[in-house]
């Protein structure tokens, strides 16, 4: 690469080897909760739109809320696995751009958008061809049903809009740009929201209506991130005559990225199984949850910032080999996860009651089903971000494996046996929900043990070297 490339390079990237850290980590973290937060509101006005429209009675509406519900879990289970793989990418990035390998940085990006523009397409045909038989194996309620299989599928025809901007957002993280993302996506939701009260009102179709609005958004924000990328300076750039698979590159991203797959994939397989119990408690209480978990998914969303930012300032150091800035990243990633957990876990948990009206208003025991879970497991989020934090930490040192095996034995395996056990002899929704923060807990404490170890032994190959 010539001197000028790499100058572009170093000015279109982030540095994090270098400079204060706390700054640059708070800097860095606010746009990505911003993402997050902002796309939650757009997932929010689809809810609250089918919640309030969805129908000419209360209980329609309440069925077309459970039908968008019951899909989510599901839906995160199928397409996990493949989402799994843009974390490769973005560990890929950060390590190259650390090490200052900028033509290795660009062999990532065109293999990256070659590989999630045939996961989306695999995903798209699954999705429509199993969307039926699998809600119907969760034990989906037959008059939700019919409008959950519907919007499930108008959901999946954006899949590979949706991978192929997953993919891309995550390179530009990695390589420090956590702003365009949020623009992309801005621009994206506000479209979402006008489709929605469109699809929905003018056109009464409900659920449908919701997940073709979805759809629509997620090609806008698709096209805008590419045609940016297409014309950006720097290692990031998107080529068309580029674009190709590079094996060495594929390998590296499938190992790092397809445990992190497969750790999603098995989070929402448990999630699926709690599902299937919450729909045991019938469409009242499923209804209740879905507003539930769709507030209680804010909290999540800042805490999974803070998995990015500690994945992309420890794998943009451990590829400048500087363990001891390493260390100093995780600590300061911990303690703003901790104080943004409890903070906005706290303000949740105390206006709980009125934001659940938004989603089912004048619905009085929907709300209180959804206040069980946020009293439980919005006081505890704090925990999710510590495991997120340590999860996030492990990638960026570039071990996949191990915290894809312990989030199995940690939070999935514990909470399938939750339900097989605890959950049969007390079958209430309080014990449900009290799997989540004991998961979050033991599966975080894992984590940072395997970290301290990690480090210790890259140290000390440090030292023999």
């Amino acid at each position: 690469m010539t001197k000028t490339k790499e100058r572009q390079g170093k000015q279109r990237s982030g540095n994090f080897t270098e400079g204060p850290l706390l700054s640059k980590i708070i800097l860095f973290t606010l746009p990505l909760i911003a993402t997050a937060v902002l796309q939650l509101l757009f997932n929010t006005a689809d809810t609250v739109v089918v919640g309030r429209w969805g129908g000419n009675t209360l209980e329609e509406c309440e069925t077309a809320l459970a039908a968008v519900g019951s899909c989510g879990s599901l839906t995160s289970l199928i397409i996990n696995l493949f989402f799994g793989l843009s974390v490769g990418a973005g560990v890929c990035v950060a390590h190259d751009i650390g090490a200052k390998q900028y033509e290795d940085v660009s062999r990532v990006v065109h293999t990256s958008v070659m590989a999630s523009l045939i996961c989306g397409v695999v995903v798209t045909v699954f999705g429509l061809c199993m969307a039926k038989p699998l809600l119907e194996l969760m034990g989906t309620d037959p008059a939700v049903l019919d409008k959950a299989v519907p919007y499930m599928c108008a959901y999946f025809c954006g899949m590979p809009a949706n991978m192929l901007y997953n993919y891309c957002a995550a390179m530009l993280r990695s390589s420090g740009d956590t702003t365009r993302p949020l623009v992309f996506l801005s621009v994206a939701g506000v479209v979402n929201v006008v489709l929605n009260l469109v699809m929905v009102i003018v056109f009464h179709l409900g659920a449908l209506g919701v997940g073709i609005a979805t759809a629509v958004s997620q090609w806008i924000s698709c096209i805008l991130i590419v045609a940016f990328m297409m014309r950006m300076d720097g290692p990031c750039r998107i080529e068309l005559k580029k674009l190709r698979i590079d094996p060495a590159k594929l390998r590296k991203i499938v190992f790092i990225g397809l445990p992190a797959g497969i750790q999603g994939t098995l989070f929402s397989f448990s999630n699926v199984l709690i599902q299937s119990s919450i729909n045991s408690f019938g469409k009242v209480v499923v209804a209740g949850n879905t507003a539930g978990s769709n507030l209680d998914s804010y909290i999540y969303a800042t805490q999974n910032a803070l998995y990015h930012t500690a994945l992309t300032f420890v794998g943009q150091n451990v590829g400048a080999h500087k363990l001891d800035r390493v260390k100093q990243s995780i600590f300061r990633c911990v303690a703003v996860v901790m104080v943004v957990g409890v903070g906005v876990g706290g303000v949740v948990v105390l206006f709980g009651k009125p934001l659940l009206g938004l989603f089912a208003p004048g619905n009085d025991a929907a709300i209180a089903a959804g206040m069980v879970r946020l009293s439980i497991m919005g006081a505890t989020y704090f925990l999710c971000g510590l495991m997120e934090v340590g999860c996030g930490v492990m990638r960026g040192l570039g071990k996949s494996v191990t915290p894809m095996i312990v989030s199995l034995l940690g939070s999935c395996a514990l909470r399938v046996g939750w339900i097989y056990t605890v959950f049969t002899i007390f079958p209430t929704l309080e014990v449900l929900y009290i799997s989540y923060p004991v998961s979050w807990f033991l599966t975080a404490l894992t984590h940072f043990i395997f970290c301290y170890v990690t480090l210790k032994k890259m140290k000390k190959q440090e030292v023999m070297a």
